[in-house]
């Protein structure tokens, strides 16, 4: 059991499909996709455009503007951009004030921990720099070091740090506690939840905001399409990614950011929070392996222990979970490999998999994930698996599907797994 209770009292989301908690949620139960083409390399497949999803009508000046942090955005990717916006939309959802004689926390009482991705290069960054080496259609890289520096901005290189967005919270909030930043893929945005949590259990921190930020829609992602089960080019945009699915053909890259704010129940209570859900339980494991190599492949221990572990860390058992809210990307391997382990250590529990409508977020992902089985709890709902159609035979789940379905119970299994072993999770529960 948690030292420390620590409960959610904010969010903040933007993914493909809704940039706030009502539009997001409204989409995900009408099964509305936010996977599209956005990009072509006419070298490979003919130019045919990739599959992927972005988050749109996503303005940041404007965000920026009225908010007073315009000034920051030539020093912000637009990884950092999501992160920065969802995590100050979540401290604005959970009511704190941090402003004048009446703050909610002690800036030395509020930190942050953030998850991130290796942040990918905007190709328009150097590209004048990169022209002016050009000869012959070769680029001449004697010439580099003479020609292109005028070209690029001197502070360039400090927009893909990923700690950029744990920074540039701590600065605009002025949170002087713990302050971090996790590169786990997929298991970053719980990773760092999970060490929000330990951070208030160790009692070094009262409020702590949490989440992660991914974008894997950078063309400098998309480029590597082939080191990733990927689905086909010429796929329907509008019938992948398949999670558990009989024709499931693999993920697809996207785009997205989360943010909650963490606090201590008790200083919660104390200054008349609003509480979203509590957290129960949770677990971080590594099954040591290598995707690329037949004789290091996962087994699906780790994912059995993770769930072992974040059950028995919440004290809770199959018969008290309302859902699971499973990594499901619609992959061939990964997807059986994590549909066999629910089986065999939750039975016949009810699971969701939001990635249907938005695909991998990188590491973004499992708190846009989680948004919505918290969103779920508070209408008694379990979220539907957009293109889920009929359940694949090695993959023995009950997977929510078509439409919302209805449940009382107020548990929920929330986990995400990287494809080199790492899996996460977190037991959360409706107060």
């Amino acid at each position: 059991m948690l030292k420390k209770e620590v409960v959610l009292t904010g969010m903040g989301v933007l993914s493909p499909i809704g940039n706030d908690p009502v539009s997001y949620w409204t989409a995900l139960c009408q099964g509305i996709s936010g996977i599209s083409r956005i990009w072509a390399d006419e070298n490979t497949e003919g130019g045919t455009p990739l599959l992927s999803s972005l988050v749109s009508d996503f303005n940041v000046k404007e965000i920026l503007k009225l908010r007073k942090y315009q000034k920051n955005l030539k020093v912000m990717s637009r990884d950092v951009q999501l992160g920065f916006v969802s995590a100050m939309n979540a401290v604005t959802d959970s009511g704190l004030v941090l402003d004048g004689d009446q703050k909610s926390v002690d800036p030395e009482r509020f930190g942050v921990v953030f998850g991130s991705d290796l942040i990918g290069l905007e190709i328009e960054e150097l590209l004048e720099a990169f022209k002016l080496g050009m000869k012959d259609g070769k680029h001449d890289f004697s010439t580099w070091g003479r020609a292109a520096m005028d070209k690029i901005f001197p502070l360039w290189m400090l927009k893909y740090l990923p700690n950029m967005i744990g920074g540039h919270l701590a600065i605009a909030l002025d949170a002087r506690g713990p302050n971090n930043t996790l590169t786990l893929r997929r298991c970053s945005s719980f990773a760092a939840m999970i060490e929000g949590i330990r951070v208030i259990e160790r009692g070094d921190a009262d409020v702590m905001l949490c989440g992660g930020a991914g974008n894997r829609a950078n063309p400098s992602f998309l480029a590597r399409g082939k080191t990733y089960e990927l689905v086909p080019r010429t796929s329907d945009p509008d019938a992948h990614p398949r999670p558990y699915d009989a024709d499931r053909c693999g993920g697809i890259l996207g785009e997205g950011a989360a943010a909650f704010t963490l606090e201590r129940k008790e200083f919660a209570l104390a200054r008349g929070a609003k509480i979203l859900a509590e957290i129960k339980g949770f677990a971080s494991v590594v099954e040591p392996a290598l995707y690329y190599d037949e004789n290091l492949k996962r087994t699906g221990e780790g994912v059995r222990r993770v769930i072992r572990l974040a059950m028995s860390d919440a004290d809770r058992k199959a018969d008290d979970l309302s859902h699971i809210n499973a990594d499901g990307q619609g992959t061939v391997f990964e997807d059986r490999l994590e549909a066999q382990a629910i089986h065999e250590e939750l039975g016949n529990v009810p699971v969701t998999a939001p990635k249907g409508a938005f695909g991998d977020l990188g590491s973004g992902s499992g708190a846009v994930e989680l948004a919505a089985s918290v969103l779920g709890l508070q209408q008694n709902l379990i979220p539907p698996t957009r293109n889920h159609v009929k359940t694949a035979s090695d993959c023995p789940i009950d997977v929510v599907h078509g439409v919302p379905r209805e449940s009382q119970k107020s548990t929920v299994l929330a986990m995400n797994h990287s494809r080199t072993g790492r899996s996460v999770a977190l037991v959360i529960e409706k107060v």
